[in-house]
């Protein structure tokens, strides 16, 4: 492609991105109740820190919620580690409709940032023309469809991950491990991801890593510590009652154990912990025998659904780390079948099946479907590693 048409194609693609965010962010801003989503928590968070009160003061968080939100609070208290709060002070600077507003701007730029990134990786001009139609596509995918309505934090997470990645493709473990520290921001959906990378590093002897993640998770210990020295204590009550209510509902092991158990605590933790041992050592096994073949990207890939699948806590958007497997998907059916049709039939069904698992659970309230988006990752993903050559680049 010549300077001149690579620099008018790129501008037209920034266009044409840009107006689909600002739009959709409109859109998002004038039909959702987003006092009543997740974003509101998130930024109510950090507006009482800014207000010098806690999140984890049940008085205060009911306050906080009648007073910017006019709404009641759907927890009791705040349900995510006190440092995600201290992160989020910049939200609460603002009214919370604009900073609602800017949050979605900013998710969906670092969503078309990731993308681009993965398809550059295949330094083909191919792949690069398919990131207009990956954006589009997975802008209705259901996980990040939910995610830009209700303003979870999914898309900084994404960015953790894909910058761990990028650092340990560059040989810098310590940086990478830094990053994945930061996944225990939502420690139900970090603790799983870091056993199982944990366990490649323990493979591989990166001590690197490990000292990385070792540091930033004593990082956030201090800075939680700094502002309450009980914050620890007082998340664990609070997210252990949220478990508690949603037993049942949620598209992991632990939820249908508890449907196949009727309810019965001791069959449930049983049944519960021997599924998510199997599933853990699996993988762990697998792991082990294949992590010399596989790239850090194609590591991740593998790892991602078997710890959303595993953990106790976890809903469709935080799905949206499929993101990094679907990527790589699309690039390799590109790659090998050498045409586009193969990769746009995947992200339809893929979408067309999360689209029926979110309508499902808008109807009953429980999310049990979304294990089939899990269930489509990992078929697609074996399917296309038998298409790569062993030792092909990415």
């Amino acid at each position: 492609m010549k300077p001149v048409t690579k620099i008018i194609s790129t501008l037209l693609t920034l266009i044409m991105l840009g107006a689909l965010f600002v739009w959709r962010a409109s859109q998002n801003l004038e039909r959702q109740n987003y006092t009543s989503a997740n974003f509101f928590v998130f930024w109510l968070s950090g507006r009482l820190l800014l207000d010098g009160q806690s999140p984890y003061n049940a008085e205060q968080w009911a306050e906080g919620h009648a007073n910017y939100g006019e709404v009641e609070p759907r927890e009791p208290t705040f349900l995510y580690p006190l440092p995600l709060a201290v992160f989020l002070i910049p939200l609460g600077l603002l009214p919370v409709g604009e900073a609602y507003f800017i949050w979605q701007i900013l998710s969906q730029t670092a969503i078309a940032f990731v993308v681009f990134a993965l398809l550059g990786r295949w330094r083909s001009e191919s792949h690069q023309r398919l990131l207009v139609p990956a954006v589009l596509f997975l802008s209705f995918f259901g996980p990040v469809y939910l995610t830009l309505q209700i303003g979870s934090l999914g898309p900084l997470t994404l960015l953790f991950v894909f910058g761990a990645l990028h650092f340990l493709d560059r040989e810098q473990s310590f940086a990478a491990g830094l990053l994945l520290s930061l996944t225990m921001l939502k420690p139900s959906q970090g603790i799983t991801l870091l056993l199982l990378i944990g366990l490649v590093f323990l493979l591989r002897r990166d001590w690197k890593a490990i000292a990385g993640i070792t540091v930033g998770g004593i990082a956030l210990l201090l800075i939680g510590l700094l502002l309450d020295t009980n914050w620890v204590s007082s998340f664990q009550q609070s997210s252990q009652a949220a478990f508690d209510r949603r037993l049942g509902v949620q598209p992991n092991v632990w939820s249908f154990s508890y449907l196949a158990c009727n309810g019965n605590s001791t069959c449930y933790y049983n049944l519960g912990t021997a599924a998510m041992l199997t599933l853990l050592s699996g993988t762990s096994y697998y792991l082990w025998r294949c992590r010399l073949k596989m790239t850090n990207w194609q590591i991740f890939n593998f790892i991602i659904p078997i710890a959303f699948v595993s953990t106790l806590y976890l809903w469709a958007y935080d799905q949206i780390l499929y993101m990094l497997p679907v990527i790589w998907i699309l690039g390799t059916l590109v790659e090998k079948r050498r045409s586009y049709i193969p990769a746009i039939l995947f992200l339809i069904v893929l979408d067309l099946f999360s689209f029926f698992a979110l309508a499902q659970q808008a109807l009953t309230g429980k999310d049990l479907w979304s294990l089939g988006t899990t269930f489509i990752i990992l078929v697609a993903l074996f399917a296309t590693q038998r298409m790569r050559k062993k030792l092909a680049p990415v």
